[in-house]
């Protein structure tokens, strides 16, 4: 299934039915009253979130979604029927926002939450409602009220512990793979990975985290330059990040470029998500000896001035790679503690 995490859509709840104007006629009842029943109410638009479900496809080529009006209200005091909702499921991770305002109308984080998105008409009221001991004949309803209609946007933010960012070929998707069950692809040229991936890493039977790989970027992705920066709203909902650096690349950036790149788009894009917590990942130390690799590694933080975790791995050959996990684990089992005591204060 193709993977789309944006979608625009124009959704219009139902409008109310009017109430009605009518008087009871029947043989030997002279001068029956008024027996005009109320419209039916116009049906609600509602967002419901599904974890069975990972994209938003479904919206990418329909655009336009409308509720049913409520019918209106009848003689004898018969109600007009109400307008059926409409019900839109989405994956868990959606943000939803108004296109016109920029408010954030909503988020779906867990499996069956459900919000409203689009209010449904009032219904109008019959001339049954306005008979009085003055006016015995009204001649009055009310008309139903026009149901809501706004343009949203959808945004599919993957719900991950642990994002992962760096240039093209930095070793993010063999990394991923080294971990998890995720496949991505895996190649010796850039671009390989096109769409983000989640994969899920079992420490042992009680513990786990998922990752996200997200397509590498480039100097001056926050301009469109290769895929962008489209992707790295997937990053916000992170607990940290992890920045890999390919520590002997073959072609492009220094180390040291290389970093200062993903920081300086990071900035352009979200200023918060430099304020997450960055650990930065030396990959590819298989590829030179124990002496060379400390040299660089000492060389690159002081050129940085960096004073945060680093690690170094080899993605390939597994080096480093438990310790960097467990490391991970532990700092993300704190930040589910500090969490909860947050929401039971």
């Amino acid at each position: 299934m193709k993977f789309i995490d944006e979608a625009k859509i124009l959704v219009i709840a139902g409008n109310g039915g009017n109430g009605c104007i009518s008087f009871r006629r029947e043989k030997y009842i002279p001068n029956g009253g008024p027996n005009g029943g109320d419209g039916g109410d116009g049906g609600s638009i509602y967002l419901l979130a599904n974890k069975n479900i990972n994209t938003l496809i479904n919206y990418y080529f329909i655009k336009k979604f409308q509720a049913k009006s409520g019918k209106h209200g009848m003689s004898r005091g018969c109600n007009g029927k109400k307008g059926k909702d409409l019900i839109l499921t989405v994956p868990i991770g959606t943000r939803i926002k108004d296109k016109n305002t920029g408010e954030i109308i909503g988020d779906m984080i867990f499996h069956k939450q459900k919000i409203i998105i689009a209010k449904g008409g009032w219904h109008g009221l019959g001339n049954i409602h306005f008979k009085s001991s003055i006016n015995r004949t009204p001649r009055q309803n009310t008309l139903g009220t026009i149901g809501e209609n706004r343009e949203i946007i959808l945004e599919l933010l993957l719900l991950a512990d642990v994002g992962m960012l760096g240039l093209p070929n930095s070793g993010k998707s063999t990394f991923i793979r080294s971990i998890s069950a995720a496949k991505p692809k895996v190649s010796d040229y850039p671009f390989t990975t096109l769409i983000p991936s989640l994969g899920m890493v079992h420490m042992n039977n009680k513990k786990k985290f998922i990752i996200a790989d997200i397509p590498g970027l480039i100097k001056g992705a926050s301009s469109g330059a290769g895929l962008g920066i489209r992707f790295l709203k997937h990053l916000e909902r992170c607990y940290i990040l992890l920045h890999l650096i390919d520590i002997a690349p073959i072609y492009g950036y220094n180390p040291i470029d290389s970093i200062k790149i993903i920081i300086n788009e990071l900035y352009k894009y979200n200023k918060n998500l430099l304020q997450k917590p960055h650990w930065l990942v030396f990959n590819k130390i298989d590829l030179l000896n124990k002496k060379e690799t400390h040299e660089l590694i000492k060389k690159i933080l002081k050129k940085i001035k960096w004073k945060d975790k680093y690690y170094l791995i080899s993605a390939k050959n597994h080096q480093g790679i438990n310790i960097l996990c467990w490391d991970i684990m532990n700092f993300i089992t704190n930040q589910y503690k500090l969490k909860n005591n947050k929401n039971n204060i």
